[in-house]
């Protein structure tokens, strides 16, 4: 059996010391290199701090976080390269999308080194590249605010894939956009990680987007989070609009609601269920309530 490239071995995270909040309780997720995995529950529930754990920004309070076989934090480790999306895409307003796009070269080595000789030549045109790739040909020398927050939310995701991550972690980035632009990203999304297959983690509240976008989605409970439950996503790619309106489609988006609901209370056992096995039925496409 391949190393999965993420590991998070009975992991728990306690905030505020001794008698602090437990916002993760002995969780344990593996993902394979070249995954997409999408992470949904209760807010507070721990989703981000997941997320803050593979990204190495913070510390578990007991168990391990190991990144392609390597425990984070220990003496020698080589840190994997990752690319972050958040919900809101801020950029630079005094920098050109093409140089907010390119910020990654200018930090993250091997990059960092070649940067000054290669900013105005390769790198500019791979930013051109990434930019023609999710709509925003000859947009490059546009200031932030002459671009909508569709628009920047693409520049966002080039920015997060320009420096070639092996992880990247997506942290709600769609959910400040209305539902119309936010199906466009989800086809954007999809059709880059088909093309350069990153591993891939998201956390969302919007259940549509987890099993249009997932291979595999974690169920987690309220506070303390643990994951509760893991549906494969079988559904054939790339996935389309039609797609989402399957019978098939809405049954497992009626199941995970129905699994949130349940999640709002503790004690849930651990439960994996193939999403194949789920019988189809007809369901409407809500989401979760944010708390």
């Amino acid at each position: 059996m391949n190393q999965p490239l993420i590991d998070l071995s009975d992991v728990s995270v306690r905030y505020g010391g001794d008698g602090g909040t437990i916002a993760l309780d002995r969780t344990r997720l593996q993902i394979e290199k070249g995954d997409f995995v999408a992470l949904v529950g209760p807010s507070g529930c721990g989703k981000s701090t997941i997320l803050k754990l593979v990204a190495g920004l913070i510390n578990p309070t007991v168990g391990a976080v190991i990144i392609g076989g390597r425990e984070l934090g220990a003496a020698g480790t080589a840190k994997a390269r990752i690319g972050l999306a958040f919900q809101n895409p801020t950029m630079l307003p005094w920098l050109t999308i093409r140089e907010n796009v390119m910020i990654p070269l200018k930090i993250v080595e091997p990059f960092r080194a070649q940067y000054r000789s290669k900013k105005k030549g390769e790198f500019a045109d791979r930013a051109e590249a990434l930019l023609a790739q999710v709509g925003l040909k000859d947009f490059g020398h546009k200031r932030p605010w002459q671009l909508s927050g569709g628009m920047l939310q693409r520049a966002s995701l080039c920015r997060a894939l320009i420096h070639e991550p092996d992880l990247l972690l997506l942290d709600e980035p769609f959910g400040a956009l209305d539902q119309f632009t936010r199906e466009e990203l989800w086809d954007i999304m999809q059709t880059l990680w088909l093309k350069r297959r990153p591993t891939v983690l998201l956390v969302t509240h919007d259940l549509r987007e987890s099993a249009y976008l997932a291979n595999r989605i974690c169920v987690m409970s309220s506070r303390p989070g643990r994951i509760l439950e893991e549906r494969a996503v079988s559904f054939a790619r790339p996935r389309t609009l039609e797609t989402s309106y399957a019978p098939e489609f809405a049954s497992l988006v009626q199941q995970l609601r129905m699994r949130i609901a349940d999640a709002r209370s503790t004690g849930a056992s651990v439960l994996t269920i193939d999403a194949s096995m789920v019988p189809p039925s007809v369901a409407a496409f809500e989401t979760p309530e944010e708390a």
